[in-house]
């Protein structure tokens, strides 16, 4: 397994495809397999390594889950009250009905309010530009989609794309549940995860917030070109005051991410902390969108995502706030296994049914460029051709 999983990742670093790879394989007690090909940027030579620090995007919305879902615990927050009950202007949120004969857009009021459940499982309504667009136009047509403002709700009325729990889009759902997170903890988003999720994990290398060391162990980013090969993109800086979204923005190393789905492979317990019951991390891995269906992504810019579902030829619903693929995956990963990924194509999944779990990531756009999924995809089917279940 060891050279099967070594080859999985050099072959296409070797190759020139992907800038570097780093994986991890964990059971639910240990690491079991890690390592790291590749250089941190295009433009250097200094190896990638294990301890090197990447921005997870969209890996972010996992642990945002569980800070939600620790609130739900403590009766602070309830999965099928309207969100208006801690957020007043959500209950202002209008459904986008098209668009009139002068390109105007039309509004009305939804059949019914947002609940966390239906931001948890995306099927809320809220959608992002990348892949819908409708929203697009809709920008075009009113001056733009503003950037989401902790300090400012004018700027979460981005418009619902459908009526709540009818169907399922990607979208801002979970930056509203990290909103909820703040105004009930009374905590920036941050400092709720390093007091309830972070320190009781030893995730010490998980952060909205680039310390000087997190600085000197990040990799680059990359872009991929026209001709297929790769440019840094240039770094200057995170921007001041730090956004804490709860949809993305947090970054961390393969080893803090594997204590993450250690502790849900423990039922809620890392570390020697119970940072969840495990009854919430059964409801959490478990379909919470009934007969909805995750869709494909249609992308709106290339540049920064292909069109994007994984293993479109099988049924996939979603947790809290997982993917769990209802059919056994072309890898080799079994049906009811949970997973996720991050823009710079960071991806993640958890083998509930053979508890173990593994992380794979790299850092360039397109979000799914096909030759860093290939590369997951390959990794993770190299692990199961070669274990005994």
């Amino acid at each position: 397994m060891q050279s099967a999983l070594e080859e999985a990742l050099s072959s296409p670093v070797e190759a020139g495809d992907i800038p570097m790879a780093v994986g991890a394989i964990t059971t639910a007690e240990e690491t079991t397999f890690e390592a790291a090909f590749g250089t941190r940027s295009v433009d250097g030579d200094e190896p990638v390594s294990m301890d090197n620090v990447f921005a997870i995007a969209s890996m972010t919305k996992p642990i945002t889950a569980t800070a939600a879902m620790q609130l739900v615990e403590d009766g602070e927050l309830d999965l099928d009250s309207p969100i208006s009950t801690w957020l007043p202007d959500a209950a202002d949120l209008q459904v986008l009905d098209g668009f009139d004969d002068s390109g105007e857009p039309v509004l009305r009021p939804p059949e019914r309010e947002i609940t966390l459940r239906d931001l948890m499982t995306h099927t809320a309504g809220t959608a992002y530009t990348l892949w819908d667009a409708d929203l697009v136009r809709y920008g075009e047509a009113v001056g733009g989609v503003s950037p989401l403002d902790y300090d400012d709700p004018a700027t979460w009325q981005q418009p619902l794309m459908f009526d709540p729990g009818t169907r399922w889009e990607y979208g801002i759902a979970i930056d509203w549940i990290g909103r909820l997170v703040q105004e009930v903890s009374g905590q920036s988003l941050g400092e709720y995860m390093d007091e309830n999720i972070f320190m009781p994990l030893g995730m010490e290398d998980t952060s909205y917030t680039l310390s000087p060391d997190m600085g000197d162990r990040r990799v680059d980013n990359h872009q991929r070109q026209e001709d297929g090969s790769l440019r840094v993109i240039e770094f200057t800086g995170q921007e001041e005051p730090v956004r804490e979204y709860g949809g993305g923005g947090l970054y961390s190393t393969v080893p803090d991410y594997l204590r993450f789905i250690r502790m849900i492979l423990n039922d809620g317990s890392g570390n020697g902390n119970q940072v969840l019951e495990p009854e919430t991390v059964e409801m959490m891995s478990q379909n919470q969108m009934g007969d909805i269906r995750v869709e494909m992504l249609h992308t709106t810019d290339e540049t920064r995502s292909l069109d994007a579902e994984f293993f479109p030829e099988i049924e996939k619903t979603w947790g809290m706030s997982f993917m769990i693929n209802e059919e056994q995956a072309p890898t080799g990963r079994p049906a009811g296994s949970l997973a996720w990924a991050g823009l710079y194509n960071t991806y993640f999944w958890i083998d509930v049914e053979n508890e173990v779990g593994g992380v794979f990531m790299s850092q360039l756009l397109p979000f799914v460029d096909e030759d860093v999924l290939q590369a997951f995809y390959g990794f993770e089917t190299a692990y199961y051709d070669a274990s005994d279940f």
